[in-house]
């Protein structure tokens, strides 16, 4: 009779660990899309700076280490864009902005991708939830069955 009990506990203890591996994936998945959020911001201030510098203003550039030095703009149409894989392209005013927006569209793509795959393990996560709670309803009556069956 223990026989049943044990792998009644092995399966919830399966379960219970396919639970915390699909919490764990879920966690991942959160922290890349604010990682996505974050770069987002990055470019909405990238645009925002081309849309309001003009040639020949003065701007802080940043050298790393919060280290920075005052350059003058000598062409608003020459901006340099990153346009992934490690490439980059100058652009004039316009193009860096459309460069910057595309790259903010595909951003958005990967978001819902990520809020998609987010929903379909919440819904495994679920299924798996409630697998775990018969399972335990199951044991529940097995140990009632038993004590009367050892009450007679």
């Amino acid at each position: 009779m223990s026989l049943g009990g044990g792998g009644g506990g092995g399966q919830m203890q399966q379960v219970a660990q396919e639970i915390e591996q699909i919490e764990q994936e879920q966690e991942a998945v959160e922290e890349e899309i604010e990682s996505l959020r974050e770069e987002q911001t990055d470019i909405d201030e990238a645009i925002e700076a081309i849309g309001t510098l003009e040639s020949g203003a003065t701007v802080q550039v940043p050298l790393g280490g919060d280290a920075y030095a005052r350059a003058e703009i000598a062409d608003i149409d020459e901006i340099v864009v990153s346009l992934g894989g490690g490439y980059s392209a100058e652009r004039d005013q316009d193009g860096a902005v459309d460069s910057l927006e595309t790259k903010k569209d595909t951003i958005d793509d990967r978001i819902e991708e990520l809020e998609s795959q987010i929903a379909e393990l919440e819904s495994e996560k679920e299924q798996l939830e409630q697998q775990a709670q018969q399972m335990q309803q199951q044991q529940m009556q097995q140990m009632m069955q038993q004590e009367e069956q050892g009450d007679e």
